[in-house]
């Protein structure tokens, strides 16, 4: 099918079974600002500091990958540390010491990683906000000459994943490029609107390298983040990328904000924005394949096609600061994708590599564990679809949740520790069926009026989570 510019025809664009498929995806922030590493010390993840409304959360943003633009708000941590460990060096003067760092760096070793924590696709950061290119783009930064990688770090992560069997995505920053708008840094809803109003000679950079990296690289994913300027027609470039891409995917961040453009329009947007994080989405409607969720999870059973993203840690960019209790445990992922994959979504878990390229025993650790529960449950994970119900409970109130494959029913225990038997709480397997836990072998059950109650076999172990399949 061909894809014509408009909302009507590339909204006709079906979801691909791949992701539909995948259901677990890593995404990997790494640019100039893995080199100073830092956001500060964190308590909360973010959503969670949007909720408490804290005042003092753009002085302290826990995200490393926005090290430049809390660099420039007066009195922030990230000021604080830049004058003690850089003195008045320049954010972009770290592109030295990123590509001198990284010269011998074999990109094939995260595709190794991805692969052993059981992945299907990958999402690499290919321009974040501070708008650095990860490729030798033949499209360079009419602002900044020379300000992208000499290396095709693009070219050899698509490849390698391509090897390994891996989708490959590319994650591009839309809206926001810090080497156009360097007089307000974002600290509120106000600065955050005012990064929306880009000049026409972004707009048309963005697009040359959004078509570049389409051309190029063919990504199965195309990962906007935050908007896309207003003006500029998205469907043509969703057109374009399906007509080379068809089983491509974008994500939900193409929105276009209409900026103020008088002074006294900007006076009543900033009064209306006082205390406020963020304006408020536009209205109007705009094509996209799945809806993302930043570091919380969308339930009730949604129909929509969903992805869930956060990083290991309470950064996407690699924080020095971040240890221990900061990264999430194996069983902690485990436990997320099994909820999101219930509810219908993805989870796409970031990675932070360091400037080296090397990621940190913390956050290889709990993939590991996951690729290893997924060798023996994935069966519960790929290619499933919701159940109804989600999830039940067991006796003790612990989560139990439903998935499905055909003729086949998969309900996922995770409670830390089973008991000798295991009621499904309100939910009733017919008698007659053939049950087994994954990687033990079959389980006897009985029915109890509205409940199940399973026996865990004796020689089950301890396992993350406990996957019970019942055949229809």
């Amino acid at each position: 099918m061909r894809y014509e510019p408009t909302y009507e025809s590339v909204h006709s664009h079906p979801l691909p079974a791949w992701y539909e498929d995948a259901k677990f995806g890593i995404f990997i922030h790494w640019s100039l600002f893995s080199v100073p590493a830092f956001a500060g010390e964190q308590h909360q993840d973010i959503s969670e500091s949007f909720q408490s409304g804290s005042a003092d959360l753009w002085r302290n943003y826990p995200y490393a990958e926005w090290y430049l633009n809390s660099l420039r708000i007066p009195g922030s941590v990230t000021q604080e540390f830049h004058k003690k460990h850089y003195g008045s060096r320049s954010y972009e003067s770290f592109q030295e010491d990123f590509e001198e760092q990284n010269a011998d760096f074999d990109v094939s070793d995260w595709v190794k990683l991805i692969r052993a924590a059981g992945a299907k696709y990958a999402v690499l950061v290919t321009k974040h906000h501070d708008g650095y290119n990860l490729w030798p783009t033949v499209n360079p930064n009419p602002r900044r000459p020379g300000y992208h990688s000499k290396r095709d770090f693009v070219g050899e992560f698509c490849d390698a994943a391509d090897r390994a069997g891996i989708r490959a995505g590319l994650y591009y920053s839309g809206v926001f490029d810090w080497t156009f708008r360097t007089d307000v840094p974002i600290d509120g809803a106000a600065g955050y609107m005012r990064h929306q109003d880009m000049p026409a000679e972004y707009v048309d950079y963005a697009v040359r390298q959004l078509k570049e990296l389409i051309d190029r690289y063919r990504p199965a994913v195309l990962w906007n983040d935050i908007a896309f300027p207003h003006g500029y027609d998205v469907n043509e470039l969703f057109a374009y990328y399906y007509n080379r891409v068809e089983d491509g995917v974008v994500d939900d961040r193409w929105m276009q904000y209409l900026v103020p453009r008088t002074a006294a329009e900007w006076e009543a947007f900033e009064e209306s924005m006082k205390g406020k994080f963020f304006p408020p989405p536009p209205k109007e409607r705009f094509h996209y394949d799945f809806v993302t969720a930043e570091y919380q999870e969308l339930t009730g059973g949604r129909r929509e096609k969903w992805e869930c993203t956060r990083g290991i840690g309470r950064s996407f960019g690699f924080n020095r600061t971040e240890a221990g209790l900061d990264y999430l445990t194996g069983k902690q992922i485990i436990d997320l994708l099994v909820r999101v994959v219930a509810q219908n979504g993805n989870l796409l878990l970031n990675i932070g590599p360091r400037a080296d390229g090397s990621v940190c025993q913390e956050q290889i650790k709990p993939l590991l564990e996951t690729g290893a529960w997924l060798k023996t449950n994935g069966e519960a994970i790929y290619g499933t679809r919701p159940h109804d119900p989600v999830m039940c409970t067991d006796q003790n109130g612990n989560p139990v949740y439903f998935t499905e494959k055909g003729n086949t029913v998969y309900a996922i225990f995770l409670g830390e520790e089973p008991a000798p038997q295991m009621k499904l709480a309100g939910y009733r397997i017919p008698e007659g069926r053939c049950v087994t836990l994954c990687g033990v072998g079959p389980v006897s059950y009985t029915v109890k009026g509205a409940d199940t109650v399973l026996k865990f076999p004796e020689t089950c172990g301890r396992q993350p989570a406990y996957v019970f399949r019942v055949e229809k």
